[in-house]
């Protein structure tokens, strides 16, 4: 065994949502991690490395002395948790679950789609946020938002999507069955290992595969 370097990650920056905060999370993460190495050096052992890394520190930290490596998080594509935090803007969120709407249950305000929690994950981490999502956010085919419209619910293979309290619109109408809807996820990671490849749009709109590797 060989001691190759140090290593953290500053989980508590998911409890942030100002830039001042995360930039004093971001500079204690970075110093704490920088002398732990400088620290186990001084006794004569090797560190070459240090690493650090969460999404909300990476996008924030103003300095990266001493530091050898930022570490990808959920930046790479972005979702519903970093949107609160305040990371990341809205037409920045990249991943996306496309849907179909398959039924209505009308008298419950019910629009029912085939992406239940196999596609889309159970996390539900904007829950204790500024705002909850509940299991994700509702854009149209295209990519814009639908005020107002999450997934309240899901089930293992279909998804209840329902509309702001004080809507009026007629949702079989509004969402007939076999239009199409993009459901943005609250945890890219946990909603993108659920699928084997990912359809890459490109600005021309053209479609790329990506394959995803398997393992931990």
């Amino acid at each position: 065994m060989q001691l190759r370097g140090v290593m953290t990650h500053a989980g508590s920056s998911y409890d942030l949502d100002t830039p001042a905060a995360l930039q004093a999370l971001a500079e204690q993460e970075r110093r704490l991690c920088v002398s732990a190495a400088e620290r186990i050096r001084q006794a004569g052992l090797p560190c070459a490395d240090v690493s650090i890394g969460s999404t909300p520190t990476a996008l924030s930290a103003q300095s990266l002395h001493g530091v050898t490596e930022v570490r990808a998080g959920v930046y790479v594509f972005f979702d519903l948790v970093m949107h609160n935090i305040g990371v990341c803007q809205a037409d920045e969120l990249a991943l996306s679950v496309l849907t179909t709407v398959i039924g209505h249950q009308q008298d419950k305000g019910w629009i029912i789609v085939d992406a239940g929690w196999m596609a889309m994950s159970r996390d539900r981490g904007t829950q204790r946020q500024s705002e909850d999502f509940g299991y994700g956010q509702v854009c149209s085919e295209s990519g814009e938002w639908i005020d107002g419209a999450r997934v309240t619910g899901a089930n293992q293979e279909h998804g209840i999507i329902t509309l702001a309290a004080g809507s009026e619109a007629d949702i079989s109408e509004r969402f007939p069955i076999g239009s199409r809807l993009r459901i943005l996820p609250n945890h890219a990671c946990a909603t993108g290992a659920q699928f084997p490849d990912y359809h890459a749009c490109d600005s021309e709109g053209a479609i790329h595969t990506w394959s995803r590797l398997h393992g931990w």
